[in-house]
């Protein structure tokens, strides 16, 4: 019976006899011996699920180790961004108010315009440095954003007038591939497995970069007047005070620059894998008999995909407290007491930075890790959602506390604030969370470069508007002292607890065991 269909009449015999025939030249001694053929998935249920279970004989993708070399280089120049970015914080507003001569009360707006011009130079380009980044490939591009970067960085401290200071910014916004070439490059690198590691480095340098580069602004601005002793007397450094700070920060992305052009490899690869007749897809005679490429996703396909929506408004929701925090703390805390803020002097405001960076980069790589394996992606989120209010409305308690101006009140201050900076600075997490879950929502990895950049785009028009909309509302909020100047903390709340709401709508695909749960739905099947 076993042989009955296959000895059916001699033209049937002939006939598998051929198929064998055909089928045989088409393998060769170095054809895997569990093909993923139609045959050997679904001809025998029990090869059918030994080929599909987790523990199959063919190394699944997911178990390519990680090139932590590669990650290591890619993440050294990660750090050029936000050391770049952040370096002009601790003096930005001191900077301003002379260049400008303005009143204390303005300074936030302009402040704000600033980075606000630099974020929307990036919103525009970079789509074209995606699509350099697919045509020329993602080694070139980064290395010519971090030449650009490096350049327009170290001539921002020679700005003498604010419109300088302007056009300086944009030079350096108009150099943003490393964001989008950088991201790319990890997750191409990474596997689904190891994607949660590679994005945590990723993140944590950034923090590393938050943490590098208030210090460098702050310590190195006005060189001549905070140590005399050294540079006390040089024409050059009284005449550009913050010339030194904006020159090292362009030796360090020169230095990114040369190690990415000497070590990091190319990711972007082209098609060569060999068709049936044994040449490579990349020959014209070969592409005949080959089957058609699929036709690229579009954004509007994409965002019609299950979850994909849901989770770029998140990621949207996290982003836009990010940079609303970020883009006023310089300003809060450069402003007085009396007024709403903290009355730093700019070496405070590096060091409270600092400890920003310092405290966002401990919980992402010391807890994120196994928060995320016990919670699950969503489970940190919501987690997350819950704290942004509360760190959000605790910052006019602090000024409160200065605001009384007794020595008590003071201690309290410097008591409560570091720790409290500190313990805050977990939320943090939410912005690795949702890039996490937004490669998990991708509906398959050939749209991840799409969906990401639909994300970066989100992120460049909000890191845009941000900035001048948050930082005038500080001003017109201290100003005015609308809620006793407290205005701008009680919106931030306000938004920070829709956040709270929109991470109880989070996609199933980050949830814990999510993929536990597809395998033995699977398996029922």
């Amino acid at each position: 019976m076993a042989f009955s269909s296959s000895s059916n009449g001699n033209g049937s015999g002939k006939a598998d006899v051929d198929v064998s025939k055909q089928a045989s030249s088409e393998v060769s001694e170095a054809t895997p011996l569990l093909a993923a053929s139609p045959v050997a998935t679904t001809a025998d249920p029990n090869v059918a699920s030994a080929v599909t279970e987790e523990d199959s004989l063919l190394p699944k993708p997911e178990d390519k180790p990680l090139p932590k070399l590669q990650i290591f280089l890619l993440c050294y120049a990660r750090l050029i961004e936000p050391i770049a970015f952040f370096s002009i914080f601790p003096y930005i507003n001191q900077m301003v108010q002379e260049n400008g001569q303005l009143d204390e009360a303005d300074v936030g707006f302009y402040g704000g315009l600033i980075e606000s011009l630099f974020s929307l130079t990036q919103m525009v380009v970079m789509l074209f440095w995606g699509r350099a980044a697919d045509r020329w490939g993602r080694k070139p591009v980064l290395v010519s954003s971090l030449v650009g970067v490096a350049i327009s960085v170290s001539l921002f401290g020679l700005a003498q007038s604010i419109w300088q200071m302007i056009v300086l910014r944009c030079l350096a916004g108009v150099f943003a591939g490393t964001v989008v070439t950088i991201r790319t490059m990890v997750a191409e690198h990474s596997t689904p497995r190891t994607q949660a590691r590679s994005f945590s480095w990723f993140a944590f340098s950034g923090n590393v970069g938050i943490f590098v580069g208030p210090v460098i602004g702050g310590a190195l601005a006005d060189p001549a007047h905070q140590y005399p002793w050294a540079f006390g007397g040089v024409p050059f450094f009284e005449q550009y005070p913050y010339a030194l700070s904006s020159i090292v920060v362009g030796c360090i992305g020169a230095t990114a620059v040369v190690t990415s052009a000497l070590f990091i490899e190319e990711t972007l690869k082209k098609d060569t894998k060999p068709t049936p007749n044994g040449a490579s897809s990349d020959d014209p005679e070969a592409e005949a008999g080959a089957l058609p490429k699929p036709e690229p996703t579009s954004p509007l396909e994409l965002l019609k995909a299950p979850g994909v929506g849901i989770m770029l408004y998140n990621y949207g929701h996290a982003m836009l407290l990010g940079f609303a925090y970020t883009a006023i703390v310089p300003v809060f805390w450069y402003t007085s007491p009396k007024l709403g803020g903290f009355g730093f002097t700019p070496l405070q405001i590096s060091l409270f930075m600092a400890l920003t960076g310092v405290s966002q980069a401990l919980w992402l790589l010391l807890l994120f890790p196994p928060l995320q394996h016990r919670l699950g992606t969503n489970g940190v989120l919501r987690a997350c959602g819950v704290a942004y209010p509360f760190f959000m409305g605790i910052q006019a308690f602090l000024n409160l506390l200065l605001y009384q101006n007794t020595h008590v009140a003071t201690i309290v201050f410097w008591v409560a604030a570091p720790i409290i900076i500190a313990l805050g600075s977990g939320i943090s997490m939410a912005f690795t969370g949702v890039q996490l879950a937004l490669n998990d929502v991708s509906p398959s990895p050939a749209t991840l470069g799409t969906l990401n950049a639909l994300a970066l785009t989100i992120t460049s028009g909000l890191r845009a508007f941000c900035p001048v909309l948050f930082t005038s509302l500080f001003a017109v909020s201290v100003k005015k002292q609308l809620l006793w100047g407290y205005l701008v903390w009680l919106v931030l709340t306000i938004i920070a607890a829709g956040f709270t709401i929109s991470t109880r709508f989070l996609p199933a695909a980050s949830e814990k065991d999510y993929d536990r749960g597809v395998a033995e739905t699977r398996q029922e099947d």
